[in-house]
């Protein structure tokens, strides 16, 4: 087994499902007691959090690139960062170490290619919704990724951040987030993309307007397979 390494804390909400769906996929397909081995390296999220506030992505970048460094000394053999809106400074991490990085974006597109999907609509912070990263990653596998309009992209900024990264799950954004996605439908969009890791702790991916796609599990399978390959 390959030891996975993760960067993880941004949330903490979010990097327990990685930790969970990882080490259940190994359980799953090895039986018994048999778990993922993994290198954690969980930040201040806090930290991350001013740094995206001030438009400080080269900071972030390369606070995350030294700590994928400390992933690859403790013996890490592959390098995920736990989190969507953070895979804007992916480049940065990738550099950083000799390390295969595995990509959430690329993941989720294949997934979604497999399923004959080619207009999701996008759910995530404003960061990852806005910048333009997600979008022209997905345009090179044929995905032409929508977004909400700027009240709904808001509403799902302010539900990840104020909400769920801090444990509550409310009724309430439940359904501001189902009413995004059935607006989306109507606009031509063929399925919906989880894009920010937190999003599954209020949505049921086979209970929405449209077929969803939560791209944590997505990229935890993918954690999986590589351990596993």
């Amino acid at each position: 087994m390959r030891t996975i390494g993760l960067l993880g804390g941004m949330s903490f909400e979010g990097s327990a499902t990685y930790y969970r769906l990882i080490n259940e996929g190994v359980r799953d397909q090895l039986g018994g007691l048999n778990s993922a081995d993994t290198v954690l390296r969980s930040v201040n999220f806090d930290k991350i959090v001013e740094m995206q506030k001030a438009g400080r992505w080269d900071d972030a970048g390369q606070y995350l690139a030294q700590a994928a460094q400390g992933l690859e000394r403790a013996g890490a053999e592959c390098v995920m960062i736990c989190a969507v809106t953070m895979h804007l400074v992916a480049d940065a991490v990738e550099a950083a170490t000799a390390l295969p990085f595995i990509h959430i974006v690329d993941e989720t597109a294949r997934r979604l290619s497999a399923n004959g999907r080619q207009r999701p609509l996008l759910i995530a912070t404003r960061y990852t919704m806005e910048n333009g990263f997600y979008q022209a990653r997905m345009a090179k596998q044929g995905i032409e990724v929508i977004v909400p309009d700027e009240a709904g992209r808001l509403a799902a900024h302010d539900i990840i951040f104020n909400e769920l990264c801090q444990g509550k799950i409310l009724d309430t954004s439940r359904q501001v987030l189902i009413d995004l996605i059935a607006t989306a439908k109507v606009a031509g969009a063929d399925s919906v993309i989880f894009g920010c890791t937190e999003i599954g702790l209020i949505l049921d991916p086979d209970a929405l307007p449209l077929p969803g796609f939560d791209s944590t599990v997505i990229h935890a399978d993918a954690a999986v397979a590589f351990a596993l390959g």
